[in-house]
């Protein structure tokens, strides 16, 4: 149905039009923004945080050692304590979101990260280091376990469509807070460093204030058991029962490596073992940053069910090899040639890129039942939590210390992970639910938010 036109317009050809109804606006007709409601109230919300996330991430490392007076290996070795420290908080973190709600779970997390970020400006020494920063990452990692359950709750009918609408302008808002921090650094100020660390706490106050204008959503029913015999405390970690999610999971973990590989093995391969300028490192930044937010909506389109993502994980693995080979190949080259490849290498890169993120997406959503989202996207935070702390170990030595084989090496492993998931996920399916329970989760999700329904029904599966 055509809307815009107000009652008293009878201009010709064109009948009279519903009261009431007006045109969207340009930024919502072309998806650049979401309609009015609980997901523009979210997107909102993780678009603060994110700005306070890239502008963090930018400035961190000078403000230990520079502010701090940390030394280098003291800041790295305290990062690692506080990651794997981070790991233990998902699962725990993702049922606690489903057994209370994931908005009231969440905006704890929140708070406490605000007030851990706080603090560390009040760090001096390197043992409140490492208690202050392992707290952020506790907080950081229980919220994106109650992020989850809070995402899909509002998402509606494209849960995958919307999350990769926030990983877009998330990547934008990171963007956004990266060269704010560019100006903290060129201050280089005790003082500069400190506001830096507040503001990125006060992001996470502002973040919690936007999510308090979301709506409750009540925690999912938890189905009845055939039988008393089958009733069992240990269901109530589900997750770690379920075999094929786990190896979903661990194959996802896999292929989350290649996050690093633009961001750490990039830079050090073009500094030392290509003749291409190094300013190709913030040029290569950009363009994977800009890619993202342009194409990763778009990415996701075709990614409407598990067999879909099971493809495009596949997609993705092959694209990571190719990326990488281009990559590998341009040392020993002229500087021309070799800025060239690695460009190519890039942007191949990055496409492997969007279409991996559109099927974990999907997966992490489609796999888990409704009424243990939280605990599902614990597991998976904690999967590709614990890759992200080998990935440095994993990089230096396939791409720096093995150089071209390396390279290649490397990338084979992500064909292999990419060509395995599909059979994992046709596994996890014959585990789940009925199709009947399916049809009724999927009906509660388009009522999210709509008037007249119940947003966040107990149901006892997640969408079709």
């Amino acid at each position: 149905m055509r809307s815009g036109r107000t009652s008293g317009d009878t201009s010709a050809g064109t009948p009279p039009q519903p009261q009431g109804r007006t045109q969207p606006s340009w930024f919502i007709a072309r998806g650049l923004l979401p309609k009015r409601g609980p997901r523009r109230t979210l997107a909102l919300a993780t678009f603060i945080s994110m700005i306070g996330n890239g502008l963090f991430m930018t400035g961190a490392a000078l403000f230990f050692t520079r502010s701090v007076g940390l030394s280098v290996t003291q800041v790295g070795l305290a990062m690692g304590v506080a990651a794997l420290v981070g790991l233990v908080a998902g699962v725990p973190a993702g049922r606690v979101a489903d057994q209370y709600g994931p908005r009231e779970t969440y905006l704890v997390v929140q708070c406490v990260q605000a007030a851990a970020m706080a603090a560390l400006v009040l760090v001096h020494s390197f043992w409140a280091f490492v208690l202050t920063i392992s707290l952020t990452q506790l907080a950081a990692s229980a919220g994106t376990a109650a992020r989850g359950p809070l995402t899909r709750g509002f998402a509606g009918p494209s849960p995958t469509k919307y999350r990769s609408y926030l990983r877009a302008a998330g990547n934008l808002a990171g963007a956004c807070g990266a060269v704010m921090a560019g100006v903290v650094v060129q201050i280089d100020t005790r003082g500069a460093y400190v506001a830096l660390v507040l503001a990125n706490a006060l992001s996470f106050l502002l973040c919690a204030a936007v999510v308090t204008r979301l709506p409750h959503l009540p925690p999912m029913r938890t189905p009845e058991p055939a039988s008393e015999s089958e009733a069992s405390p240990a269901d109530q970690w589900l997750v770690l029962k379920d075999g094929p999610y786990i190896v979903v999971t661990v194959l996802d973990s896999v292929l989350s490596l290649q996050g690093y590989v633009l961001v750490f093995a990039l830079p050090l391969w073009i500094v030392g073992h290509s003749e291409a300028p190094q300013w190709l490192i913030g040029a290569c930044a950009v363009v994977n940053t800009l890619m993202v937010v342009a194409f990763q909506v778009r990415a996701s389109r075709g990614v409407v069910d598990n067999t879909s993502a099971g493809v495009g994980a596949a997609r993705s693995g092959v694209a990571f090899l190719l990326g990488m080979t281009a990559i590998a190949v341009a040392a020993g080259m002229p500087a021309w040639l070799a800025a060239v490849l690695i460009v190519a290498g890039v942007v191949v890169h990055t496409i492997g890129e969007l279409w991996h993120s559109a099927a974990s997406f999907e997966l992490s959503f489609g796999l888990a039942p409704a009424h243990a989202q939280g605990q599902y996207s614990g597991l998976n935070a904690t999967g590709t939590g614990l890759a992200g702390s080998l990935a440095p170990s994993v990089l230096a030595l396939f791409c720096i210390t093995w150089g071209v084989p390396g390279w290649l090496a490397l990338g084979g492993v992500f064909v292999l992970a990419g060509l395995a998931m599909p059979y994992a996920v046709r596994w996890a399916e014959r585990a789940r639910p009925t199709a009947a329970d399916q049809a009724e989760g999927s009906v509660v999700d388009q009522g999210v938010g709509v008037p007249g329904c119940r947003a966040g029904r107990p149901s006892p599966t997640p969408r079709a």
